[in-house]
Parts: C-alpha cells; structure tokens; sequence
C-alpha cells in the first residue's frame, strides 16, 4: 500500500508540471518557486501552533487546487501558477513522508512521526 500512495503522489506532482507546462511562464519559474511553502516554516519561530497553521495552508492540496481553479475561472494565470507549485511540492513533500502538521510538534504529522524516534 505504501508504494501506491508513493506513486500516486508521483502523478500528482508529474500532473502539477505537466499543467504548469501549459501556462506561458518560462520553465525555471516553477524550479524558483518550487519550495517557497516551505517559507511557512517561519511560523514555528513563534510557536507551534502558528508555524502548523502556516505550514499546512502553504501545504494544503485543497487551497492548492482552489487557487488554481480560481486563476482558470477568472484567466489569472499568476494564481493557476501558484496553486500548481503549492499543490505539486504538497505531493513531493508526501513522496518523503513529510504530511500535514499537528500543533504539538513539527515531526508530528498525519503520515506519522518524522525525524528521530520519539524514544530518543
């Protein structure tokens, strides 16, 4: 089972670049912009509670997907651009295990714990 939902996380990210391919921006704006969610990690600096929220609305594949919708809808392509980078470094980040996070702590997400053993 684990390998399927690897390889379904692989589509999701090769659907994000194939979609991106349609849009008129040169191809290194999605290689510039691919790990800009991960600036939601500035969060945690304050707390954990702010830094899971910040984290998971930058990470989340609903928001994603909305805002691409929306940038179709109304011909934004700057919002289809941004839905697609959130929602295939989402998928990538879920390739290695990295879910969506709960407030108690960062390596404490809904894929399960990540990092060092709790025991240690």
């Amino acid at each position: 089972m684990k390998t399927l939902l690897k390889l379904e996380e692989v589509g999701m990210l090769l659907l994000a670049i194939y979609l991106f391919s349609q849009l008129s921006f040169a191809w290194w704006w999605y290689l510039a912009l691919f790990f800009l969610p991960d600036a939601g990690f500035v969060g945690y600096v304050f707390s954990n509670k702010i830094g899971a929220f910040l984290y998971n609305i930058l990470h989340h594949k609903g928001v994603a997907i909305v805002l691409y919708i929306a940038g179709t809808f109304w011909h934004i392509e700057i919002l289809q651009l941004a839905g697609l980078v959130m929602f295939g470094h989402a998928a990538f980040d879920r390739l290695f295990g990295y879910g969506l996070k709960y407030n108690d702590s960062f390596h404490n997400t809904h894929l399960g714990y990540i990092g060092k053993s709790k025991a240690s």
